[in-house]
Formats: C-alpha cells, sequence, structure tokens
C-alpha cells in the first residue's frame, strides 16, 4: 500500500527551522534514515521516537523504494551508467 507523502514528512519554517521531520512530530526524518544506517531496526527507531507512527515509518521505506526504482528504470543516479 503506497502512502501519501504529506502524511509521511514534512517541512515547516516554525518546526526546527525547516527541517524535514516526521508529520506532527519534531523528529527530524533524517534521524530515521541514520538509525537504519547505523543498523537499528524501525521496531528500535519507534522505540525510541514513539511520536512517529509505524505507519509514517514503513511508509517512508516504501516511498524511498519507489522514488529509488524510478529514478534508476529512468537512468538516473545508475552507477552502471557512468561505466566504459
Amino acid at each position: 500500500m503506497q502512502s501519501d507523502p504529506a502524511s509521511i514528512a514534512c517541512s515547516d519554517p516554525s518546526v526546527l527551522g525547516g527541517t524535514v521531520v516526521f508529520c506532527g512530530t519534531r523528529v527530524p526524518f533524517s534521524t530515521f534514515i541514520e538509525y537504519l544506517e547505523g543498523g537499528s531496526t524501525v521496531d528500535g527507531f519507534l522505540a525510541d521516537f514513539p511520536s512517529v507512527s509505524r505507519e509514517q515509518a514503513v511508509g517512508a521505506l516504501e516511498l524511498l523504494g519507489t522514488t529509488m526504482i524510478e529514478r534508476i528504470g529512468r537512468g538516473e543516479d545508475d552507477p552502471r551508467a557512468s561505466v566504459a
């Protein structure tokens, strides 16, 4: 199920100076990415940031995956495209 991006991440100059956060929270979206890059699980992130819903976290992963697939499908950011 594809989530509505507007219900997942928001940016408002009055919230953390316009940093992209999970909507309805003050949790930066970048913190979620950093947790995952650091080896944490979605459950670990949600335990530390209970104001973020599971639906938001899973929706974020779905949107990131879809965006990546679409970009590679168009030849954008595909490292194989620059290999001679």
